[in-house]
């Protein structure tokens, strides 16, 4: 397999937050790709659902994929939370959303995406929203029935109209997009982007160069702002393996939920 001259300098920040029981948010970062998933509120074990699928997901190792496998290693993964649910019938109708950033085989880069987290590009200054939201809100805006301006306060935002769970229906949205290095793509759980302006973050993104000082400034911004969820955010720098300041590749991490469950079989793997 060629290597992609793209690669991700990741790093990632997860708070449970002030108003929360469990953290139910799970990311992962690896210079081959990361992502970002939260179980979905009112159904049983989210924290359970988004760490298993992140950790069957990042266990893959999607390092130059092509859409159509990616759509694949992420259905299986799926599989993996129906697997759960079979072990213990009391898990059903546990689920997540899921937003990913991953290398490609063309040297670009894939974004896999279900439910309500997003993943937004930073480029030349302009912070734009890649993902689309899977949400009953979104489908209104669509409609018209709904503004933009009223969809960020609108009552039943959290409202999703896609999510993993296990069912044989479950897909992920797989774009493809340049990897320009010096873009700046951010990948996060609702917890931020229900309490935090776009344009804030977009200042954020902009002012801190180091990744994990954006990470960590956007999670603490969301938590100033009120936020009543667990915050998660990604922050991923595009850039070149032939660039002078590239190092060496950093070992798989884990965030959130994912950093507190299935670390035993890894850990002395």
């Amino acid at each position: 397999m060629t290597e992609p001259r793209a690669r991700l300098r990741a790093a990632a920040c997860s708070d449970i937050g002030p108003h929360r029981a469990t953290n139910q948010d799970a990311a992962f970062t690896a210079p081959w790709g990361a992502a970002v998933a939260d179980g979905v509120g009112g159904g049983p074990a989210g924290d359970l659902a988004s760490a298993a699928f992140i950790h069957r997901l990042a266990a893959g190792r999607l390092d130059g994929l092509e859409p159509v496998q990616l759509a694949d290693t992420v259905r299986s993964a799926n599989w993996d939370l129906r697997a759960h649910v079979e072990r213990d019938p009391s898990l059903s109708g546990m689920a997540t959303t899921f937003t990913g950033l991953f290398a490609s085989r063309d040297g670009g880069l894939l974004l896999a995406h279900t439910g309500d987290s997003r993943a937004y590009r930073l480029r030349d200054g302009h912070l734009v929203q890649q993902s689309r939201d899977d949400s009953l809100v979104q489908a209104l805006v669509d409609q018209g029935l709904v503004s933009m301006a009223d969809a960020a306060s609108h009552p039943r935002r959290n409202i999703i109209t896609a999510s993993l769970s296990g069912a044989e229906r479950d897909a992920a949205t797989v774009t493809t997009h340049d990897a320009l290095p010096g873009d700046r793509w951010l990948l996060c759980s609702d917890g931020l982007t229900d309490y935090v302006p776009d344009e804030e973050i977009r200042v954020l993104m902009v002012q801190n160069r180091d990744a994990a000082a954006t990470a960590e400034a956007c999670v603490s911004l969301a938590l100033l702002a009120g936020s009543r969820d667990n915050v998660t955010v990604v922050v991923c720098d595009v850039v070149d393996t032939l660039a002078a300041d590239w190092s060496a590749p950093a070992a798989t991490t884990f965030h959130g939920a994912a950093a507190e469950r299935f670390m035993e079989g890894l850990e002395s793997a």
